[in-house]
């Protein structure tokens, strides 16, 4: 864990030592803002809650989850230093789970600056804190699971660009197979045993349950599920690199 830990400070500290993830963070708080109060329409709502505030998140994570962990191994395979960092007494999960959980520690901090939203409905009203946790929860979840996606992706290539390409796509699939919309089109001709295997797998279905206030053990399951299976994906790849 020592090691793992090290990694991670180390990789935390590189995103701050850059305007990038300043930049990244002002972004989000404005994108999070923009959408909860003019496009959600907060105030005219007339409710204390934070439903408009979480049913964006899946959204505005499409886009900038992979742009923080677009980099995480391209810039690695892309300057060589990949080589140098396996010569070293660190095994390849060491190194994964370093640079991922300064990734996911990144995002937690870009999550909780937003608490001036919880300020604002406990001035407003008397609104359910419990659900509120519960949304801060589903989305720090759904945010470490398109990570653990976009880690895999950036392992693949060199290019920071094709490695945020694939991982939006991927990161579409997952939420549009489970939003809705689409499966309300889909029901029209597809069997129910397909559907139901599409809501599985999407995102959009585990996160609406920590939306409602409801922390079920298989919506966390779905989740951490997601982030191991992507991050042993993201080891075979860097190990079939190392041979």
């Amino acid at each position: 864990m020592k090691t793992i830990w090290t990694i991670a400070r180390r990789e935390l500290g590189a995103y701050f030592s850059s305007p990038v993830a300043y930049v990244f963070i002002v972004i989000f708080l404005l994108l999070t803002g923009f959408f909860t109060f003019m496009v959600g329409r907060f105030f005219e709502r007339g409710s204390a809650d934070l439903v408009t505030f979480f049913v964006w998140h899946p959204w505005l994570y499409l886009f900038l989850v992979p742009a923080v962990g677009m980099r995480l191994w391209s810039e690695e395979l892309r300057l060589g230093t990949v080589e140098l960092l396996f010569t070293m007494p660190v095994t390849t999960w060491q190194a994964i789970l370093g640079k991922f959980l300064a990734s996911w520690l990144f995002l937690l901090i870009a999550l909780l600056l937003t608490f001036p939203m919880v300020v604002t409905v406990e001035y407003l009203g008397h609104p359910d804190l419990g659900r509120i946790l519960s949304g801060y929860s589903g989305s720090l979840l759904m945010a470490g699971a398109f990570l653990a996606i976009t880690c895999m992706t950036s392992s693949l290539t060199r290019n920071q660009v094709i490695s945020f390409i694939l991982s939006v796509v991927f990161c579409l699939f997952l939420i549009l197979c489970s939003w809705p919309p689409v499966t309300d089109i889909v029901v029209n001709w597809a069997p129910a045993w397909l559907i139901d295997a599409l809501a599985g797998v999407g995102v959009m279905t585990h996160y609406e349950d920590f939306q409602r206030g409801v922390i079920d053990s298989r919506d966390l399951i779905f989740f951490l599920s997601m982030v191991l299976f992507f991050l042993f994906t993201t080891s075979v790849i860097l190990r079939g690199r190392r041979a």
